[in-house]
């Protein structure tokens, strides 16, 4: 898969430092926010080996990819591995599965962002909505400005959030909340989200939505055209990204777990500031800290779309330079070296979304598609014939099995929706590939 005189190479002006930041931000966002809450519904207090069973698929997923990117160091992440490694249909439902999946995903985290910036700025649903739309639009804007300010921007959002998280993760794990016998104004009863029905089994659907959570540490590899050093940069920085944030994403679901207990959690569509409100710190001279608190949570989710967006407009760019998009989804501006076409695009289909969904119901169906496309990852993988001592044919077997096994055990709705989505994708290509005969 190559570029043409039409569709021009983008510059490789990431360092290791950059994409790393990027891999961290891509997942310190909606999915810590959001994420725990309909995964504690279905595990319970097993929340915890939910979390690290979606953190063991995710690792063999994220070394997978560090293989395959080094190999393959160009825009389109799985897309392109599977394309060269297994054939253009495979390589099809990968790029179909991540541009849908995770187009409902940058809809969950800018809806998750207007939630928490209408609470800063005392709006309502409404309002909530706005300022999603227009997160999309300034960091679209960001993002045709080129790949070094996403990194700059990225590196700004996440290293005040990072240090919020960390503070509140220990508060939470030496407070005592209403779930130890606390109790704090602004009870927020949320959704009525059904409570764990006191079995094991929730642990399987709960690490497929928690997989939500980890799904960006893949986010450099989409970028491979725009990394200095691919071959060693992007390994480095697809596990060290994952490494950070599991130690981070642990600290802050036990706490959470500890201080709301598993019905409050499992019921609340704002956990970490369900967390604040039960905390007492909304009120009196805590107050400061609730506000802190909330616009880490905000600056989090546009660090994470941020990145998103940037993600799904390369793999666009990359299936359209194949045909599997429409062609002029392809288009790179000659000055900043980005494709603008499918940054508008993507922007575009975000907002409608934005306008129109939800964020709990989209996490399912966003999971599903991006469990079926890592399972690619990793059977991409398993065809390599030279691969690196810290990447073991097992480690790419685990994580092939690990991402079908969540991928069916999540809820039946997100499931079958998602298989009307690969079912249009296939049928289209199928009709495109007709009429070119």
């Amino acid at each position: 898969m190559s570029t043409s005189p039409g569709h021009p190479a983008l510059a490789r002006r990431l360092g290791a430092l950059d994409a790393t930041v990027i891999g961290v931000g891509s997942m310190v966002g909606a999915g810590v926010f959001v994420a725990f809450a309909p995964a504690a519904a279905f595990a319970g207090p097993w929340l915890p080996a939910a979390l690290l069973l979606a953190a063991v698929v995710a690792w063999c997923n994220a070394t997978s990819t560090a293989q395959l990117a080094a190999v393959h160091p160009a825009s389109g992440g799985t897309y392109l591995y599977a394309n060269r490694q297994l054939g253009p249909w495979p390589g099809f439902v990968a790029g179909w599965g991540f541009v849908t999946g995770k187009t409902a995903s940058a809809a969950a985290m800018a809806l998750t962002f207007g939630l928490y910036a209408a609470e800063l700025a005392g709006t309502d649903d409404a309002g909530a909505r706005l300022l999603a739309v227009a997160a999309v639009l300034g960091l679209t804007a960001v993002n045709l400005g080129g790949v070094t300010r996403t990194a700059r921007l990225t590196k700004l959002l996440v290293a005040p959030v990072v240090v919020v998280l960390l503070a509140v993760a220990v508060l939470l794990l030496s407070g005592t909340g209403p779930a130890a016998g606390g109790s704090g104004p602004g009870d927020d009863p949320g959704t009525g989200a059904a409570a764990w029905d006191g079995s094991g089994w929730g642990v399987l659907p709960a690490a497929g939505i928690l997989f939500f959570a980890f799904a960006g540490y893949a986010r450099v590899a989409t970028l491979g055209e725009e990394v200095r050093d691919p071959a060693r940069t992007i390994p480095r920085a697809v596990l060290g990204a994952l490494a950070f944030t599991l130690l981070l994403y642990g600290l802050l679901g036990l706490g959470l777990l500890r201080f709301l207990g598993v019905d409050r959690l499992a019921a609340s569509t704002a956990p970490l500031l369900t967390a604040v409100r039960e905390s007492g710190w909304a009120a009196g001279p805590a107050a400061a800290g609730a506000v802190v608190v909330t616009a880490a949570a905000a600056l989090a989710t546009l660090g994470a779309l941020l990145a998103l967006v940037a993600g799904i407009s390369r793999t666009a760019l990359a299936m359209a330079r194949e045909r599997d998009l429409p062609g002029p989804l392809g288009a790179v501006s000659q000055r900043h070296r980005v494709p603008w076409a499918a940054e508008l695009a993507v922007a575009g289909i975000v907002v409608v979304l934005v306008l129109a969904g939800d964020v709990r119901t989209v996490i399912g169906f966003s999971s599903f598609g991006v469990l079926v496309y890592y399972a690619l990852a990793n059977l991409s993988a398993l065809t390599l014939e030279q691969r690196p001592g810290w990447a073991p044919r097992a480690v790419n077997a685990l994580g092939l099995a690990g991402c079908l096994v969540l991928a069916v055990t999540l809820p039946w709705q997100s499931v079958l929706t998602m298989l009307g989505v690969f079912a249009v994708g296939l049928a289209g290509r199928a009709l495109a590939l007709a009429r070119r005969r």
